[in-house]
């Protein structure tokens, strides 16, 4: 019998670290190959981890609820003698290559600043290790290595947790806020505080009365609360809407739809159409296909949509669809499916929910006719696509004003003010309902 390694494995250009939130194995377990053997968490999103091989598990080297570094060996299988070889083999293709390692920095708004000159490594002089989450905010908040390196940690091993740096930060705004009186500016000079250096309000503190149930956050709505404070608190945003005739879209899907499935095994959903006229769009207007650094604004070369998905739990999903302008209608359906189906059933990989430049967020899946949806950060742009609704439209011919019955929706888009304004963004969301609205009723699919 030989013994072969699980590694932690690699889960994304920007990922460091895992936590390892369930075992589903124990020790003296047979393991097939591919079956998940626990349950993982990143900053981005939940997973399984699979053994390669066929074996019997011998040890867990780390229990629930550590944080393991990605390459490092998590458990331990007895396989056969014969199987070794092959499972060597799979094993390296495991394990980040020295080349990988330097490739899996954050891919994120790469123009650096004056205000991050200072780089944030993974593991600090003491040896202790920093998570993507810490370095990101440290930067934000500017603060360095050493400084870093003398707030204490409430992790395992003294690991700084996200938590700790937020109390260290609301601790050293309070010593300044009683500190001695900063300078006015100077007469005739207009400065704008930075994001960073504004004291951030606090909620008040709300107390369960009797007979009130509480229910403690789970790990990934706590995630989306950050994300979405965060992004509320960086951009400026600003919301448009139009209203659009997509009866010939209607007509169109409502014709094909069915051919469709039993052709491609593939329902044909609105979302595929509305992420190709995204694309078209954004190939028209690109600087809805950026993100801001600093002064700089990156505009992105790749189009990469994200798509809002609901979970049966309730907590929301961004899976993305990458290079989406290249991918035919049907490329889109089976894209858009795919990614539902397995952010549905959890089985979402990390690199899968990242990279993306722009967002739809399908509202009318639930009959909201429009709303005012939050940026997806570093996004600059993201498009609510409300409720298909029948109702009684004036339409101009050349007899005259008449009354149809017209199949109308709303398109809400928020947009990043700091960069877009009200034209552009204008501009952007009517292209996009041109799109739709102008759909040819004698396309195939």
């Amino acid at each position: 019998m030989a013994q072969f390694e699980i590694v932690m494995p690699k889960l994304g250009e920007s990922i460091t670290e895992a936590t390892i939130t369930k075992w589903l194995k124990k020790p003296g377990d047979t393991i097939a190959e591919d079956e998940a053997i626990a349950e993982i968490a990143t900053d981005k999103v939940d997973s399984e981890i699979p053994s390669p091989v066929e074996g019997t598990l011998q040890e867990l080297l780390f229990e629930e609820g550590d944080v393991v570094e990605i390459g490092k060996v998590i458990a331990t299988l007895s396989i056969d003698g014969d199987e070794q070889e092959d499972a060597q083999e799979k094993k390296q293709d495991d394990r980040p290559s020295t080349e990988n390692q330097q490739q899996a920095q954050p891919a994120e708004l790469e123009v650096k600043t004056e205000q991050a000159a200072e780089t944030i490594t993974a593991k600090g002089a003491s040896g202790r290790f920093y998570s993507p989450l810490v370095r990101n905010i440290a930067k934000t908040e500017d603060i360095g290595m050493d400084e870093l390196e003398q707030i204490e940690g409430s992790g395992k091993d003294n690991r700084l947790t996200k938590d700790d740096l937020l109390s260290y930060l609301e601790k050293r705004q309070d010593r300044k806020d009683t500190g001695k009186i900063q300078p006015e500016h100077s007469a005739g000079k207009a400065s704008a505080p930075s994001a960073s250096k504004t004291k951030t309000a606090h909620a008040p503190q709300v107390k369960a009365e009797s007979g009130d149930e509480v229910i403690e956050m789970n790990r990934m709505r706590k995630l989306i609360v950050d994300h979405m404070v965060a992004s509320k608190d960086t951009s400026v945003h600003v919301t448009s809407v139009v209203e659009i005739d997509v009866t010939n879209l209607v007509s169109w899907r409502e014709k094909h739809k069915k051919s469709f499935e039993k052709q491609e095994g593939e329902k044909l959903t609105f979302t595929p159409i509305f992420v190709w006229a995204i694309a078209k769009a954004l190939k028209d207007f690109p600087m809805l296909n950026s993100s801001l650094s600093g002064n700089n604004i990156i505009l992105r070369k790749n189009i990469n949509i994200g798509m809002a998905a609901a979970l049966p739990d309730g907590n929301l999903i961004v899976p993305v669809i990458k290079n989406a302008d290249h991918k035919s209608l049907l490329g889109l359906a089976k894209s858009v499916n795919d990614l539902a189906n397995r952010a549905r059933n959890n089985k979402l990989q990390p690199d899968e929910i990242q990279g993306g430049t722009f967002t739809l967020t399908n509202l009318g899946t639930f009959d909201t006719i429009f709303a005012t949806p939050i940026i997806n950060q570093p996004q600059v742009a993201i498009l609510g696509t409300g409720a298909i609704k029948k109702k009684p439209v004036v339409l101009e011919t050349q007899q005259g004003d008449t009354l149809a019955i017209r199949s109308m929706m709303y398109l809400s888009m928020s947009y990043d003010h700091r960069i877009i304004d009200g034209a552009l963004g204008g501009m952007a969301l009517k292209r996009i309902g041109e799109y739709l609205q102008n759909w040819d009723v004698n396309q195939s699919v």
